[in-house]
Formats: C-alpha cells, structure tokens, sequence
C-alpha cells in the first residue's frame, strides 16, 4: 500500500464509508458557505448602469445593477432585505466571474 494514502472514513448522507484519503484530500480546505451579503458577479462583463446607492434601504427581489455579458443586459436582483454597505464597482468596469461587486449590511 502507497504511504501517501491512508485509510479513512467518509461521511455520506449519514452513511460511514472507509476508503483510502490521498493527501490532497486530507489537506483540502474546509467548505465554507458563501456570504449572502456579498454580491459577487455571475459572468464575465461590464457594469452598464448602478441602480442604487451606498447606505440605501434595499429589498429582497430589487434591480441592484445591470451587468452587460455577451450582449444580453442581466439585472442583478437583491437577495435580501439589507441596506448597501459599499459598491466596489462603478459604471463601465469590466469584471469577470466571481468579482465582488457590492456588500450589504
């Protein structure tokens, strides 16, 4: 048996499996759910138009921004009720996936 991998358990929908743990896996970070309260980009594009302002009252379902990606206009709608903490875009940047784009309170 390889020295690189030792035998462990797997915890799958309650059910204890034993199986070799390569140490990649074992030194994985841990999953970390996003936080709600940070609008991240979807898709690559450009910010066309911001529709709110920094510590506005927004609610859940509201039109934040418009964001151009592939020549169709995306809305990006609120989440959450909150109140907008910072914008860390402005009006054309262009941002690609995964860019944080505002923070709601």
């Amino acid at each position: 048996m390889n020295k690189d991998n030792k035998l462990g358990f797997l915890n799958i929908d309650t059910s204890l499996y034993q199986t070799r743990i390569s140490n990649k896996f074992q030194n994985r970070s841990p999953y970390k759910p996003a936080d709600p309260r940070i609008i991240l980009s979807f898709i690559p594009g450009t910010v066309l138009e911001i529709l709110i302002e920094p510590w506005q009252r927004v609610t859940k379902g509201e039109d934040l921004m418009i964001l151009d990606a592939m020549k169709m206009k995306n809305k990006l709608k609120c989440n959450m009720d909150g109140v907008v903490k910072s914008i860390a875009v402005k009006k054309g940047d262009k941002v690609s996936k995964g860019t944080v784009l505002l923070e709601l309170e």
